[in-house]
C-alpha cells in the first residue's frame, strides 16, 4: 500500500471513529438535513380545508427525525459533479417524500406492525390505519410531483428520467418487490443470497437512486453511473447488515423503535445466516469496497461519502 493510500485508508477508519472525522461529517449530515428540511416544509403542503388530518399526517411523518441519509447522498453526488444545488435539493426533497411514504407503510399491522418509528410513536398510533395510509399515498405522489416541475430541472428529458429511475427503485422490481419477499420470508426459507436479494431490493434500491440522482441532474456521463452504482450497492447492503445488527444488539432507546422483531417473526437476515461476527465483518469489507469506487473522485463532497459507509457502520440507530 502507498503512503498516500495508507494515509487515505487511515482517515477512513478514523472516520468510523468517536471524533474527529466523525464529527465532521456528523455535522455535515445535520447541515444538510436542515437543508432538505427547509425544502420539505416549502413542498409539503399546508393543512387546510377539509381534508387537512391528511396533510397534518404527512407532516408528522416527514418531520418525525431521521438522518436523511438519502437526501444527502443525493445533494453530495449532485456537488461531485456541481450540479445546481436547487435542483439537487429538490430532487433530495422527493426521495425523503418517497422514503417516508415506504416507512409509514412498513409500520402498518399488515407489514411489520410497529409502534415506534425514530422514538415517536408510527402514524397510524399517532393519527388511525386509514389515515396513515392516505398519508403514504400524497407522500408517494408527491414526490413523482416533485420531480416533474421545471424548477427540478430545464431538461424535460432528464426530468422523465428522473420519474422513471425512481419510479422503477420503489416500484415492484424495486423497494415493493424487496418488501413482498420480505413478508413472505418466515414462510420461506431464505439462504444468503436470496437475503441479498431482498436487501439490494428493499433498501438498496433508493440507495442507488440518490447516488445516481446527482449524475442525471449534471448530466455527466454514464461512465460515473458504474461508479456510483458500484457505491451504492455495497453502501446499501453494508448499511442494511448493520440495522440487522442494531436489531439483534441494540435496544429501543438507542434504535429509536422496537428491536428484535426479526428472530420474534422467524425472518432470516445475514446476521442470522453469517453470525454477529461475521457479519460485522462482511459489512466492514463492503464499506472498504465502497469507499475505494470513490477513489477518482476529488472534493470535499467525494470526502465524505468515502468516510460514510464506515460512520454507518458505528450508528445507533
Amino acid at each position: 500500500m502507498s503512503s498516500q493510500a495508507a494515509s487515505r485508508f487511515a482517515r477512513r477508519i478514523a472516520s468510523s471513529a468517536p471524533g474527529g472525522d466523525a464529527r465532521q461529517l456528523t455535522e455535515a449530515l445535520k447541515g444538510r438535513a436542515a437543508e432538505v428540511e427547509h425544502a420539505l416544509e416549502a413542498l409539503l403542503p399546508q393543512p387546510g380545508g377539509a381534508h387537512a388530518r391528511v396533510q397534518d399526517a404527512m407532516r408528522y411523518a416527514v418531520f418525525a427525525g431521521g438522518k436523511r441519509l438519502r437526501p444527502f447522498l443525493v445533494l453530495e453526488t449532485a456537488a461531485l459533479f456541481a450540479a445546481p444545488h436547487e435542483q439537487a435539493l429538490r430532487t433530495a426533497a422527493a426521495i425523503e417524500a418517497l422514503h417516508t411514504y415506504s416507512l409509514v407503510h412498513d409500520d402498518l399491522p399488515a407489514m411489520d406492525d410497529d409502534d415506534l418509528r425514530r422514538g415517536m410513536p408510527t402514524a397510524h398510533r399517532q393519527f388511525d390505519e386509514a389515515t396513515a395510509i392516505l398519508a403514504g399515498d400524497a407522500l408517494l405522489t408527491l414526490a413523482f410531483e416533485i420531480l416533474a416541475d421545471p424548477a427540478t430541472h430545464p431538461s424535460a428529458e432528464v426530468r422523465t428520467r428522473l420519474v422513471a429511475d425512481l419510479a422503477q427503485a420503489a416500484g415492484s422490481d424495486g423497494m415493493v418487490g424487496g418488501q413482498m419477499i420480505d413478508l413472505e420470508a418466515p414462510n420461506h426459507p431464505l439462504g444468503a443470497e436470496q437475503v441479498i436479494d431482498l436487501q439490494r431490493r428493499k433498501t438498496g434500491a433508493l440507495f442507488e437512486f440518490s447516488c445516481l440522482a446527482g449524475e442525471r441532474l449534471a448530466e455527466a456521463g454514464p461512465e460515473h453511473r458504474i461508479a456510483l452504482r458500484a457505491y451504492a450497492r455495497d453502501l446499501g447492503l453494508a448499511f442494511q447488515i448493520g440495522d440487522d445488527l442494531i436489531d439483534v444488539l441494540g435496544t429501543a432507546e438507542t434504535a429509536g423503535k422496537a428491536v428484535g422483531k426479526d428472530q420474534e417473526h422467524g425472518k432470516a437476515t445475514l446476521v442470522s445466516i453469517w453470525g454477529v461476527e461475521r457479519a460485522q465483518s462482511e459489512a466492514r469489507r463492503l464499506a472498504e469496497r465502497a469507499s475505494q469506487v470513490l477513489d477518482p473522485y476529488d472534493g470535499a463532497s467525494a470526502e465524505r461519502l468515502r468516510a460514510l459507509p464506515f460512520y454507518l457502520l458505528d450508528r445507533q440507530g
